[in-house]
């Protein structure tokens, strides 16, 4: 149990780290770690007899949100040659202030609605709160796209944070993540076709025919 606090607190800090960084090669580190540590929760909190199910999520969250999505990040930002500076609508103290404010109104709410005893373990519902809060802060305080496609990544990992006790019901809820993952993953790629055509102004790899010396 043990374990598991620490694992909640260090997502607590993750995600105040998430809004307070100034480097894009930062955000995506940020990201594998935030994938990894959540590949600690559906083990930490898995039943007696749900070991084994529960194992498999773990190393499918790893996969997909500890190596995969921060690998693709990383090859997206050296692939379009940005500017590896955050750039923020919102100011990087104010934004880590509303962090925190999130992070507060989550363990407020926690106290004030009447969840089932025992659906949730401790720190599980306002880590995974703090945690949406998070990422929709960065999809609305920052300016490039990848930063933003980092912000939705960080709210979906806290609403599958959030539907982890509802995963030893049955495995709708882990596909549902999937699809997001999924959508996560066109998204970026999206971006890095935009990009290519902005600079290029055309994707069709068809037009190399016609280059001349």
């Amino acid at each position: 149990m043990e374990l598991y606090h620490s694992v909640m607190v260090a997502l607590l800090c993750v995600d105040l780290a998430f809004l307070a960084v100034t480097r894009l090669r930062s955000l995506t580190r940020l990201t594998a770690v935030q994938g990894a540590l959540l590949a600690l929760v559906p083990v930490l909190s898995a039943p007696a007899g749900d070991s084994g199910h529960m194992a498999l999520l773990s190393l499918a969250v790893l996969a997909i949100k500890g190596v995969g999505f921060p690998w693709l990040l990383a090859r997206t930002l050296t692939r379009l040659e940005v500017n590896p500076v955050v750039e923020p609508y919102l100011g990087f103290n104010l934004s880590l202030l509303a962090g925190v404010s999130g992070l507060l109104f989550s363990l407020w709410l926690e106290t004030r609605l009447p969840f089932p005893p025992g659906l949730f373990p401790p720190l599980l519902f306002p880590t995974a709160l703090t945690t949406i809060f998070t990422g929709l802060t960065l999809v609305i305080a920052r300016r490039k796209a990848l930063t933003q496609v980092i912000g939705y990544l960080a709210a979906e990992n806290g609403i599958f944070l959030l539907g982890t006790p509802l995963s030893v019901q049955g495995s709708v809820w882990l596909e549902l993540s999937v699809l997001l993952d999924v959508f996560v993953a066109v998204f970026v790629m999206g971006i890095a076709i935009h990009h290519i055509n902005k600079t290029f102004e055309s994707i069709d790899v068809g037009r190399f025919c016609t280059l001349r010396d």
